[in-house]
């Protein structure tokens, strides 16, 4: 179906509805290199124009990509909620828009109807919203999950510590734990991006982290970044497995690049249900996504790298995890050019994740080749944090250097943390106080030596 909107004595015409999408998008450099930009300002005005007049249930009739072809689509149809979609199924892009900024979508609301939302009525939302409007309506989407911990209640922030070496060298993760949690990082998750994919190499990390968390009674649970294959395998090994981790990307020929389907993420998620290890929830998987990831596989159906990300989120909702994060600026300028783009990005992701019903952290990140610096992270981490994003990620000195790119340090999070008032899990920040680390108010207590946790080194203490 063709659709057309004038400006003026200027008639646009658009041959589908992904690439009224796409032309309505901001810009990008993903976008342009795949020829799905606007040609102008003004072609990408009449696209926003001709999207906020379009009814909402347009994009139940009109897939951007074949249902025949894509289980991914095949997944957002055949789990639509009518009855939660009910009462916005009236309303075109536009109003839907007006009515996210309005007292009546308050967070209860939100949440009931997020079942009823598909990831193209989000991703076409947010194509008409300012960064102050993705920032306000994302505030109220609250989404809650819980393993060993409490994530994602109202007032509070997670940090992901992660500990990464680039030999995987145990004393040397060690190191960065302990650094880590004496600056009350770690209550989302423990995680290691492993340098290895030796199977005994990731049963020694896994091992190492449980012993920490058990020897200190830590309220938090680990994982170890592999692919869902190899974790499989480490579950039937016997290996301490709590979360189990996986890239997942808005198509289904990305997520074969990347070595999974629907069904293999199923056998996963059962099994690591099987293992009963959370103490207060079964919220058992980690995901993690970035937009550009569809179109560097060239698997994006000539859909936009922001819209191929939300259907991501699609993929995610169906397996209810504890975590899922946006690696923002991970994949490079191609897909992400600079600050401007990144910031624009960390938001769109972390709006359309929550209002789809999932627990949304960022990776407030960037390559050293993008147009980026560690103000541009400031930024994007003082707007998520107002956003009420579920978690961050951090690292000794924001510098990953296993992975090699530019994140948040654990000093960051006490920064946005003092700024607006943000607690962490509420189990956590009670083992923090019971370890002498942190006062009763969150704030970290003078260094000391009769710290327990400077047990992991004798010879710091």
């Amino acid at each position: 179906m063709a659709y057309t909107h004038t400006i003026g004595a200027r008639r646009y015409s658009f041959p589908d509805l992904k690439t009224v999408m796409a032309k309505a998008t901001p810009e990008r450099s993903g976008d342009r290199l795949a020829g799905l930009a606007a040609e102008s300002a003004e072609e990408r005005v009449a696209a926003r124009m001709l999207l906020a007049e379009l009814p909402l249930k347009t994009f139940l009739t009109e897939a951007l990509i074949p249902y025949e072809a894509d289980e991914v689509t095949r997944l957002i149809v055949d789990s639509h909620d009518a009855a939660a979609f009910a009462p916005v199924a009236h309303l075109t892009v536009g109003d839907f828009r007006n009515w996210l900024l309005s007292d009546a979508a308050d967070s209860a609301t939100l949440a009931a109807l997020a079942p009823g939302l598909t990831p193209e009525m989000a991703a076409a939302v947010s194509k008409l919203m300012r960064n102050q409007d993705l920032i306000l309506a994302a505030k109220k989407c609250r989404v809650v999950t819980a393993f060993r911990n409490t994530l994602g209640l109202p007032g509070r922030l997670a940090v992901r510590l992660q500990p990464n070496h680039p030999t995987d060298d145990a004393r040397g993760i060690a190191a960065s734990m302990l650094d880590g949690l004496l600056y009350g990082a770690g209550d989302a998750v423990i995680g290691i991006n492993p340098a290895s994919d030796n199977l005994s190499a990731i049963a020694d990390l896994l091992r190492l982290m449980d012993s920490v968390r058990e020897r200190f009674a830590i309220p938090t649970q680990s994982c170890v970044l592999t692919h869902v294959t190899n974790a499989l395998e480490l579950i039937g090994r016997g290996a301490p497995v709590d979360l189990v981790f996986q890239s997942v990307a808005g198509t289904e020929q990305a997520n074969a690049g990347f070595g999974v389907s629907l069904a293999l993420l199923d056998e996963a998620h059962q099994a690591a249900l099987a293992l009963k290890r959370g103490t207060l929830g079964d919220n058992v998987l980690y995901f993690e996504t970035g937009q550009g990831s569809a179109l560097s596989a060239n698997a994006h159906w000539g859909v936009d790298q922001q819209t191929c990300e939300a259907r991501a989120y699609a993929v995610a909702r169906r397996f209810r995890p504890l975590l899922v994060n946006t690696v923002v600026g991970f994949i490079g300028p191609e897909y992400l050019y600079d600050g401007k783009q990144i910031i624009r990005a960390g938001l769109e992701d972390h709006f359309c994740g929550k209002l789809l019903g999932l627990p949304m952290g960022c990776d407030i990140c960037y390559t050293n080749h993008a147009e980026a610096d560690q103000d541009d992270m400031d930024t994007l981490l003082t707007l998520l944090a107002a956003a009420g994003v579920n978690f961050i990620i951090s690292v000794p000195g924001a510098d990953d250097i296993m992975l090699n790119y530019q994140s948040t340090s654990f000093h960051d999070a006490l920064y946005v943390r003092e700024l607006l008032g943000l607690k962490r899990a509420p189990e956590f920040e009670a083992w923090l106080e019971s370890m002498r680390i942190t006062a009763g108010d969150g704030r970290l207590l003078p260094p000391s030596g009769e710290l327990p946790l400077l047990g992991l080194f004798p010879e710091a203490a």
